[in-house]
């Protein structure tokens, strides 16, 4: 790992110089740049469910398009493997030129790809694999511009050098909002969601010919050329890494300490949030992207201050306290949410409740993972698919064994179609006006179609997601520094990057897609929650326990 040392044994501080300015702007545009091409996916996930998943119902297509969203973020530990071993091996340079080139075509092709309209299943194919590739590329991207960064830092201020490696991905995110929020107004909703979405994929071309050339003006990371010059580089980077115990415990700790709790919290608040806003809340697309983005704007500088602050009292407290804090809050932050975003739906909600009286084995869980279910085969299934497809929170009820399901709306009991009794058309007629009765039902009671716009209170709705966003740069803004500090230089971008992309690939990345389908499968819209409080519990006690403090090592070793 990378030695203890006290302060007087370190190289002498200085400040800032030219060279480590550019450093740090290039290797920071240069991510912010993938992380755009990442996002943006995310940011349109209801458009291209709509685009590339339309052979299934409604829901499953959304949790589809959430799934080739998390697919992505599954390979991203891969890609660390493959390309943190060249970085420990060739360079850090040359490495993260290569994953920019990868990401920035994959991201283009998304904008020319037909839909499923046109070729059929061959879409939604396509487009994971071209998801497969970006995520491949982030693998390789993050770990190589973390440790250039802190590997060209003064000892006292790693923290604020690589901090500002860590507002790329916020910084990214707000650079696709803006474009997403650009072309929706200009071309409207309609052309938006019929071609115009294909815009931001396309002129990210531009970005990549731009941030290509920003990069390739960089010499190679100091630390690097140095073992290279003494032939200390390591030549078996993944044997070393995780083929020894010691250092796979630190990947382990790392990854159980601080990443995967980091993870969840940068997601809830970045990703989760504006799903929530837009599916569960009903709040038009556009409207959620500027609110998010506002939020985005006034909680990005925290990412600096953090890094900044984190050279000065540890990377652990600030890491660990974060977590803390969002493990507390969520639920109470989400219900505050919800009742500014959409006050009549919460109102509904609280005066009007929805329950689903059935038998417990008559109800199956609606998510459907091949898309073919249409849960119309029990009466339970045809009571609750109807709420899941408008969104509904409801609770359930245990009726006796061979009851058909009703559903109670208010004081409203409306049964359900028993599907034993009609077959054929006669059961799609009778689901229909059993639709038709509870959409009826819950119009009397207060619940809206979609959010008002003009009843949301805007500045409330900001100032909660300014809040999680605010959670996220207590837990993002030091990770960098910490994960640099915890390897040897000669296996640091191998190392690193395999804890950061399992963490934020597999804990974070299937967090939307896990929490919906948690959503989908009890009725409550709040459950999903439980996924990243339990994961941030975990991360504190391991933390607390195991994670060392890593601030005054020197990192040259």
């Amino acid at each position: 790992m990378a030695t203890v040392a006290n302060s007087g044994d370190l190289p002498k501080h200085h400040e800032a110089t030219q060279s480590e300015k550019l450093v740090i702007a290039a290797s920071s545009l240069g991510t912010v740049f993938e992380w755009y091409d990442f996002y943006l996916y995310g940011l349109l996930a209801t458009i291209i469910s709509a685009q590339f998943f339309s052979g299934v119902n409604e829901t499953t297509g959304f949790i589809f398009a959430l799934a080739a969203f998390a697919a992505g973020f599954a390979v991203r530990p891969f890609g660390a493997i493959v390309f943190g071993r060249i970085g420990d091996l060739v360079g850090r340079k040359n490495t993260f030129l290569v994953t920019m080139g990868i990401m920035g075509l994959s991201t283009f092709l998304v904008g020319l790809l037909p839909s499923y309209a046109s070729i059929g299943v061959a879409a939604p194919i396509i487009l994971v694999l071209l998801r497969l590739l970006q995520g491949l590329a982030l693998g390789g991207e993050y770990g190589g511009a973390a440790t250039y960064v802190a590997e060209h830092a003064p000892n006292h201020k790693r923290g604020l050098y690589t901090s500002f490696i860590q507002t790329t991905a916020t910084l990214g995110l707000f650079a696709a909002l803006l474009v997403v929020i650009g072309v929706r107004y200009a071309v409207g909703e309609e052309a938006f969601a019929s071609w115009g979405w294909r815009v931001p994929f396309i002129v990210s071309i531009v970005l990549l010919g731009v941030s290509m050339w920003i990069r390739m003006q960089l010499n190679e990371s100091p630390v690097f050329k140095k073992m290279k010059e003494e032939g200390t580089t390591s030549k078996a980077p993944l044997t070393e890494a995780f083929g020894k115990w010691p250092n796979l415990k630190l990947v382990i700790i790392a990854l159980v300490g601080a990443v995967a709790g980091q993870a969840v919290v940068w997601y809830t608040g970045q990703f989760y949030a504006l799903f929530f806003l837009e599916k569960m809340m009903k709040v038009d697309g556009a409207t959620t992207n500027i609110l998010i983005a506002i939020a985005l704007a006034l909680a990005t500088p925290f990412f600096i201050f953090f890094g900044w602050l984190s050279d000065k009292i540890g990377r652990k407290p600030i890491i660990l306290a974060g977590c803390v804090l969002a493990a507390a809050t969520y639920f109470p932050l989400f219900h505050q949410l919800s009742q500014a975003a959409n006050p009549a739906l919460y109102a509904a909600q609280a005066s009007a409740p929805v329950s689903v009286i059935a038998d417990p084995n008559d109800c199956s869980v609606q998510f459907d993972p091949i898309g073919k279910n249409k849960f119309d085969a029990r009466s339970c299934d045809i009571a609750k698919s109807y709420l899941a497809k408008a969104g509904i929170s409801y609770t359930n009820v245990e009726a006796p064994a061979g009851t058909v399901a009703q559903l109670k709306i208010g004081t409203t009991v409306i049964p359900a179609v028993d599907p034993t009794r009609v077959t054929g058309t006669a059961r799609a007629d009778a689901i229909k006006a059993f639709q038709g009765q509870a959409k009826d039902a819950l119009k009397a009671v207060g619940y809206p179609d979609k959010a008002d716009p003009n009843a949301i209170n805007k500045p409330l709705v900001v100032g909660i997601l300014f809040i999680l966003v605010f959670y996220v740069t207590m837990v993002y803004g030091p990770i960098a520094a910490l994960l640099v500090e915890l390897f040897p230089a000669r296996i640091r971008y191998t190392s690193m990057s395999l804890p950061y992309h399992i963490g934020n690939g597999w804990f974070g990345g299937f967090l939307p897609t896990t929490a919906f389908a948690m959503v989908a499968a009890t009725g409550d819209i709040y459950y999903g929650l439980w996924y990243p409080i339990v994961v941030c519990v975990v991360t504190v006690i391991a933390g607390l326990l195991f994670l060392p403090e890593t601030r005054t090592r020197d990192i040259d070793a």
